[in-house]
Order: C-alpha cells, then structure tokens, then sequence
C-alpha cells in the first residue's frame, strides 16, 4: 500500500484541485471569451447565447470525467479501493452496516473544499468590492 502522502498521490490530488478550479471558472470563461469572439455587436445573436448553453454542460461532463477518472487513479495508488463493484444504495439493507457505506474518495473532499473557496471569495467580493448597485439620492 502506497502513503496518502507520496509524491504522486499528492500531485494526484493538485491536478484534482486544479481540473476543479477549471471546472467552475475556467469552462464558463472560456465559453463566454469564445461566444465574445463570435459576436460582432453588443447585441448577442442565438449563436453565441446556444454556444454558451450547449458548451457549459458539455464542458462540466469533459471535466468531470477527467476529474473521475484522476480520482480512480488515486485510489489505486493509494489502495483505497477495493476493487470491487459498489451495490447500488437501493440494493443494500435499510440496517445501515458500516462497512456498507460509501466512503468517498479524496475528489469528493477536493470538490466541496472547491466549492467552500468559491462561496467565500464571492461573498468577499460581493460585500467588500462590488460596491453598491442602487442609486446615491
């Protein structure tokens, strides 16, 4: 069994952190710079609003599998999988055995730890830097 703590787990983890970062900031404004580039007004047409649509789901699912795909990874390093194939929840007993439990791997901790920063720094924007949108009488 490999650490948690070597060098490829941990760098696992940081490529983790960054597909995570790319998913919530980096998809959405690559999507928006390409729908500017394709706009020649200010006034949008269907074109770039439809690209803008389609290719945020389209995009997350990108991502998402990567960022799947990186957490198997870690897994198997780190031998936190079994191996073996989940039942699904509605298959299990109702008695709430323990070893019955899904126990998330590192993305689910790199995702909500994510998600907690992204909150934060909008609030801290929101309240401190945004400044007032309502009319000074």
């Amino acid at each position: 069994m490999r650490s948690s703590w070597s060098p490829v787990a941990i760098f696992l983890v940081a490529l983790m952190a960054i597909g995570s970062v790319l998913m919530w900031i980096g998809v959405p404004l690559a999507l928006v710079y390409v729908a500017s580039k394709l706009s020649s007004s200010s006034n949008p047409t269907l074109g770039p609003i439809l690209l803008v649509l389609l290719g945020l789901p389209i995009g997350f699912a990108i991502v998402g599998k990567g960022l799947g795909w990186l957490d198997r990874r870690h897994q198997a390093i780190t031998r936190q999988g079994d191996g073996s194939r989940r039942t699904a929840p509605w298959m299990k007993s109702m008695r709430g055995d323990a070893e019955d439990r899904h126990k998330g791997g590192v993305l689910d901790k790199v995702m909500i730890a994510s998600v907690a920063v992204a909150l934060v720094l909008f609030g801290l924007w929101f309240f401190v830097f945004a400044g007032s949108s309502l009319v000074n009488s």
